[in-house]
């Protein structure tokens, strides 16, 4: 196993230590309105900080074929946001949801949750950051998170997966390895503008994240129309060479990383990490109620605005 650098050993040591403020709202909110993603790091092959991003299946009905982290709703009100994340990440790519049947010598440790972001779904969304580990004393046998963990796709959910580096979501260019190409230019990497959401200024990142020097992975369909996992996709003539992480993904990643590794981006951005203050009002207003009714309307119709002038900018 490659051991993590020491800037990575201390954005853990950062994350571990992390306490987000209480945010009694969530208590207050009903089932159909809370959510929860994980950001999953890992050790990449130098040792750097890697997250877990999923793309999105085409056929769902909420943000078909878009980059996202692996998560989604409460299933019941008791259920915690590190409850709800594991649970998905289970159904979406296979992560055991039960540590006890991780593979060794991988092992998950919970780090730390982030601050609440408001999806444009109308949910207040906890982001549960973890790592995993592939450095279990107890085997002699060291591993490659990258080699050695093959997620096992739900292809109803999830199209492909693939990772990033963490810190580069504080940058306006690609950080390329030495000995490393990236597909075209690298300020290929970033762009983003503002935009008006809730009557707040929202900063809308657009990461370019090159897929050609890693492993992706994807479902597999056979001629009898059942489905099987693939440990390496065939390389389709029109794979794009750059997956687009942006939205709520994107500005959750640039909330991860601020934190991890004690810095501010290169770029401009909110300073506030999370939308716990839009997501107060909000509620204030009584517009996060259960998911029925005019509430969501109106939402929708300020999510559309938000849309419109975006395109504009």
């Amino acid at each position: 196993m490659t051991s993590l650098t020491p800037a990575s050993l201390a954005a853990i040591a950062r994350l571990r230590a992390y306490n987000s403020r209480p945010f009694p709202v969530w208590d207050r909110l009903p089932m159909s309105r809370r959510a929860a993603v994980l950001i999953l790091l890992f050790a990449g092959r130098r040792g750097e900080l890697r997250v877990v991003i999923t793309m999105r299946a085409s056929t769902l009905r909420s943000f078909s074929g878009q980059a996202a982290l692996p998560g989604g709703k409460a299933d019941t009100l008791e259920e915690t946001p590190f409850e709800m994340a594991r649970r998905e990440a289970w159904e979406e790519i296979g992560l055991p949801n039960d540590d006890s049947k991780i593979p060794k010598p991988f092992r998950i440790e919970h780090l730390c949750q982030l601050p609440f972001s408001l999806a444009k779904t109308e949910l207040a969304v906890r982001p549960c950051v973890a790592f995993l580990h592939s450095d279990d004393a107890s085997s002699n046998n060291p591993a490659s998170v990258e080699d050695n963990m093959i997620p096992q796709l739900d292809a109803k959910e999830v199209a492909a997966v693939f990772s990033a580096p963490l810190h580069n979501f504080l940058r306006k260019e690609d950080e390329v390895p030495e000995g490393v190409n990236v597909p075209g230019k690298k300020s290929d990497w970033y762009d983003g503008q503002w935009t008006d959401w809730h009557s707040c200024r929202w900063r809308m990142h657009n990461f370019h994240v090159p897929i050609n020097n890693q492993k992706v992975s994807k479902p597999k369909v056979r001629e009898d129309g059942q489905e099987a996992f693939a440990e390496v996709p065939e390389k389709l003539e029109d794979e794009p060479e750059r997956y687009l992480v942006w939205g709520m993904t994107a500005r959750i990643l640039v909330d991860a990383a601020r934190v991890a590794f004690g810095e501010d981006p290169e770029f401009e951005f909110n300073a506030h990490i999370g939308d716990e203050e839009t997501i107060t009002k909000l509620h204030k207003q009584g517009m996060l109620k259960e998911k029925t009714g005019a509430a969501d309307v109106s939402i929708r119709k300020a999510v559309q605005a938000t849309q419109e002038s975006s395109s504009k900018i």
